[in-house]
C-alpha cells in the first residue's frame, strides 16, 4: 500500500526515539540523500565507456584547452561545497578524472592539478580530524574508501611547479611576439591551435595553477602575502571564489597572530577571530596552530604559561611546580579551553556550559586543600611562605577564568538568540554578577602579583614593566565595569516594566529561566548566587531607584578616560563607540518611561540589538505615536 508522505512527516517503527531521529536521513536533503542526484551509470567504468571524462577532453586542442579550465573551475567550486559541510563523495569526487587519475596521466595540466587537489584533500581531512573541531560536520572527514593517497603524491607540488614554468614560459613568449610582430613562438610548442586566443588561455591556466598552488600550500606553510598575489592573478569568477577569498584571508588573520605565550591575549584573539563566523578549516588550522605536541605554539608549557599568568617567571620550568596535581589540571583545562573555543559558536557555548563544572570542581579543590595546608586565610600577608603565596594566586587565577568562561558562556546566548525578551531580565542580571566577580578576581590576581614583585625587590626598569601592566589592567577593568553598569542597567529595567506594567513576563508555564542557567547553577557560578537570589532582587526594583541610580549615565562618565587608554587599539575603540551608543539610547529611553510613567497602558518597550550584539537598547512607543526613543 502506498502512503503519501506530507512535508516534514517522518516514517518510523514503533521504537523510533528522539535520538534516532538523529541519525534519520531526509528524503531529498542533498546532504543526506545520496541518491538525488543519481547520473545513470551504475559504475564509473560505465560512464567512461559511454564517452564521460573523455581523455584527451577534445581532438580540437582549443576546445581541450577550454574544458580542461572548465573541469578545473568545477573542482574548485566542489571543494569549497565539501568544505561547507557535504560529503567529499557527492563534491569533490564526484569527477571521475580524480577516481581514475592514470587516464590522465598524458594531460600534464589536468594530471597536475587533479594530483594536487586529491593531496590537499587529505591533507585538510588530517588537519580538521587531529583538530577535532568538526563534530558539528562529522561528515567532512569521512573517506568513504575514496583513493586519497597514491604512490608519488609527495612529488605533486614539484610536478605543477614544472607545468605552471612551461606555461610561464609560453606566456612570456607571446608577450615576446607581441611586441616583435614576429608570426612563430620559437621552440615552443602552443598550447592550442588559435594564435589570437594563446595568451589568454595561458593567463587562465597560470591563474587556475597558481590559485591551486595557494590552497595547497596554506596548510603547511601558508604565507600572507599569497593573499596579495592571489588578488592580482585570479580571474576566475564563480561563487566558490567568494569562498576560499574569505578562507585565505581567514588563514592570513591566523598568520599574522604574534607567538605571544600570554594566555590572555591569546584568548582575546580567538574570541575576535570568531566575530568573522569563519568555517570549519581555518578553525581547525588555528587550532593546530595553537596546540601542538600538548604545548602552546607547540613551544610552550602548559604549566609556564599558567606561570607567566600568575606573574612568576622564575619558576618557569621549574619541574616541582609543573609537576604539580593542580598546575597538571589546570593546563588540561586550558588546552580544552582553547579547543572549545575554536568550535563553532553553538558547539562552543554548549561545551563552555559543561566545562564550568570542571573549573568550579578544580576551584574547590584548591580551596580546599589551601586551608587544610595553611588554614583559613584567603589574604595575601607580608608574612607568608612562597608556597602559600602561589597556591593562593593559583586559587585566584582559576576562580578569574571561570568567571570568564562564564560571560562568554552568557554572551554567545544573544549570538546564537537563545533568549527570548522574557528572558532578557534575568540574563542580564547573571551579567551583572559574573562581570562584577571577574573584575574582583582580575583585582586579587593582580594585587597578589604586585606583592610577590615587591617581595622580590625588583629593579627600577621591572617597575617600569608593572606601571605599563597596571594602566592596561586598570583599563580593563574600566571596560569590564562598563558591562557591569549596562548589564545592571538593562536588568533592572526590565524588572521594572515587569513589576509595574507587567510587560516581559515569561509566555509558558514552564520556568526557561532556570533551564537556560542550570549548567551555571549546578558550577556554583557565581558563588552564593541562586536563581531565588534573582527573583527577590528583580521584584524590588522600582522606577524610582533606576533613574536614582542612572546607570547609563556613569558609563558616559567612564568612557572618555578609556579612549585615551585604547588610542591604539582600533578594535576597542569601536568597541566603546558601541557602548557609548547604546548608554545614550537607553538614557534616552529610560527618562522618557520615567516621565510618562512605565504603568501607562500607551507605552510600549521594546529591545533591540542595533549598536550591540550583546547589550540591547530600549525603542520606546505610545500608541499610535512614532518611536519616541
Amino acid at each position: 500500500m502506498l502512503i503519501d508522505l506530507q512535508d516534514g512527516e517522518l516514517v518510523h517503527g514503533e521504537n523510533f526515539s528522539l535520538f534516532a531521529a538523529m541519525s534519520a536521513l531526509e528524503i531529498m536533503d542533498p546532504k543526506m540523500d545520496s541518491g538525488i542526484e543519481k547520473s545513470g551509470y551504475n559504475s564509473i567504468e560505465e560512464a567512461i565507456g559511454d564517452g564521460v571524462a573523455p581523455v584527451p577532453l577534445s581532438l580540437d586542442r582549443t576546445v581541450d584547452v577550454q574544458r580542461s579550465i572548465d573541469v578545473m573551475d568545477h573542482l574548485f567550486s566542489c571543494e569549497a561545497t565539501w568544505h561547507k559541510g557535504h560529503t567529499l563523495a557527492q563534491t569533490v569526487f564526484t569527477c571521475i578524472y580524480l577516481m581514475r587519475m592514470e587516464r590522465i596521466s598524458s594531460h600534464a595540466v589536468l594530471n597536475s592539478f587533479c594530483r594536487i587537489l586529491r593531496a590537499t584533500c587529505n591533507a585538510v581531512i588530517s588537519v580538521v580530524s587531529t583538530a577535532r573541531t568538526h563534530e558539528e560536520e562529522d561528515l567532512f572527514t569521512m573517506a568513504f574508501g575514496l583513493p586519497l593517497r597514491d604512490e608519488g603524491d609527495e612529488k605533486c607540488l614539484s610536478i605543477l611547479n614544472a607545468v605552471e614554468e612551461t606555461i610561464s614560459r609560453q606566456l612570456r613568449a607571446c608577450k615576446a611576439q607581441a611586441l616583435s610582430k614576429t608570426k612563430t613562438l620559437q621552440d615552443l610548442e602552443s598550447l592550442q591551435d588559435n594564435p589570437d586566443l594563446e595568451e589568454d588561455y595561458c593567463r587562465a591556466l597560470l591563474c587556475r595553477l597558481r590559485f591551486r598552488k595557494v590552497l595547497t600550500l596554506f596548510p603547511v606553510q601558508f604565507c600572507s602575502k599569497m593573499v596579495h598575489v592571489l588578488c592580482n592573478v585570479l580571474t576566475i569568477m564563480f561563487q566558490a571564489v567568494r569562498y576560499f577569498e574569505k578562507l585565505l584571508h581567514d588563514l592570513d588573520v591566523i598568520c599574522a597572530l604574534s607567538l605571544d605565550p600570554v594566555l590572555e591575549n591569546v584568548l582575546h584573539f580567538i574570541v575576535q577571530f570568531q566575530k568573522s563566523v569563519p568555517d570549519l578549516v581555518p578553525r581547525a588550522f588555528l587550532q593546530t596552530l595553537l596546540i601542538q605536541d600538548g604545548k602552546l605554539y607547540g613551544q610552550n608549557m602548559f604549566p609556564d604559561v599558567i606561570s607567566r599568568a600568575l606573574s612568576l617567571p622564575d619558576i618557569i620550568g621549574d619541574k616541582e611546580f609543573q609537576m604539580n596535581e593542580f598546575v597538571v589540571q589546570l593546563g588540561q583545562l586550558v588546552i580544552n579551553l582553547l579547543k572549545i573555543l575554536c568550535t563553532n559558536t553553538a558547539w562552543q557555548r554548549r561545551k563552555l556550559g559543561k566545562s564550568l563544572q570542571d573549573w568550579s570542581t578544580i576551584s574547590i579543590q584548591l580551596e580546599l586543600a589551601l586551608k587544610r595546608e595553611f588554614g583559613e586565610t584567603r589574604n595575601v600577608l607580608h608574612h607568608e611562605n612562597m608556597c602559600m603565596r602561589v597556591s593562593k594566586q593559583l586559587l585566584i587565577w582559576t576562580q578569574e577564568h571561570a568567571y570568564w568562561v562564564a560571560s562568554r558562556f552568557l554572551t554567545l546566548g544573544f549570538e546564537l538568540d537563545l533568549y527570548s525578551p522574557g528572558e532578557y531580565c534575568m540574563v542580564y542580571w547573571y551579567m551583572y554578577v559574573v562581570f562584577t566577580k571577574l573584575i574582583e578576581k582580575m583585582q586579587l590576581r593582580v594585587l597578589a602579583s604586585s606583592e610577590t614583585s615587591r617581595r622580590k625587590g625588583k629593579k627600577k626598569k621591572d617597575h617600569s614593566k608593572d606601571s605599563g601592566r597596571d594602566t592596561a589592567f586598570s583599563s580593563t577593568c574600566l571596560l569590564l565595569q562598563c558591562y557591569v553598569l549596562l548589564s545592571e542597567g538593562l536588568s533592572m529595567m526590565l524588572a521594572v516594566l515587569r513589576n509595574e506594567s507587567r510587560s516581559f513576563q515569561l509566555p509558558s508555564i514552564f520556568n526557561t529561566e532556570q533551564e537556560h542557567f542550570d549548567l551555571l547553577q549546578k558550577a556554583r557560578v557565581p558563588e552564593h548566587i541562586s536563581y531565588y537570589s534573582f527573583k527577590e532582587s528583580s521584584s524590588r526594583a522600582g522606577i524610582s531607584d533606576l533613574v536614582k541610580y542612572n546607570f547609563f549615565k556613569e558609563i558616559q562618565k567612564i568612557i572618555p578616560s578609556l579612549r585615551g587608554s585604547f588610542a591604539s587599539e582600533p578594535e576597542k575603540l569601536a568597541e566603546l563607540r558601541r557602548i557609548e551608543q547604546v548608554a545614550e539610547h537607553n538614557r534616552i529611553a529610560l527618562n522618557i518611561i520615567s516621565q510618562v510613567g512605565p504603568n501607562d497602558p500607551s507605552l510600549r518597550v521594546s529591545f533591540e540589538f542595533t549598536h550591540h550584539p550583546h547589550f540591547a537598547v530600549a525603542v520606546v512607543k505610545r500608541d499610535h505615536d512614532s518611536s519616541l526613543a
